[in-house]
């Protein structure tokens, strides 16, 4: 797996992760992303789920993410994080699962780095390989609203 250099951080803020699972939780535990993200527009906190999400989301989203959301870009730019914690019908967390664009990752993708995580944070899958059939196998049907199923970009 190739792995991307982290972004330089602008003044006051955290440098955006490599594409690896490790770095990317480390970087959302460092900006506390339930607190510095916003949800995404639109949906709640435990909004009703679909397999293989879960039953309950919550599904948050950093700046650059927000900003293409609002703006009905078509398409996210690089840089943008999304966050969905996937919750059981008893509302107990199950997994996070985490989008991340990173520019020149993967364009046959739309250069998505996915990642899935336990509830304390251990990775479960993450990059390529390991997401193949697991979210880029589905993901792959919304290709013409960049890989993503939440919501509408244009």
């Amino acid at each position: 797996m190739k792995k991307m250099e982290s972004h330089a951080p602008a003044k006051g803020k955290a440098a955006l992760p490599a594409a690896t699972g490790k770095d990317l939780w480390d970087y959302l535990t460092k900006v506390k992303y339930q607190k510095s993200f916003t949800l995404w527009p639109g949906k709640g906190k435990l909004y009703k789920g679909t397999e293989p999400h879960g039953a309950l989301l919550t599904t948050y989203v950093n700046k650059p993410a927000l900003a293409a959301i609002k703006g009905k870009k078509g398409t996210m730019p690089a840089d943008a994080i999304i966050v969905k914690e996937n919750y059981m019908p008893d509302k107990k967390l199950a997994a996070i699962t985490v989008m991340y664009k990173v520019a020149g990752y993967n364009p046959e993708v739309g250069d998505w780095f996915w990642a899935k995580y336990t509830p304390d944070g251990k990775v479960e899958a993450e990059g390529k390989s390991g997401m193949a059939d697991m979210c880029i196998g589905c993901h792959g049907k919304a290709k013409g609203n960049d890989f993503l199923f939440t919501g509408q970009l244009k």
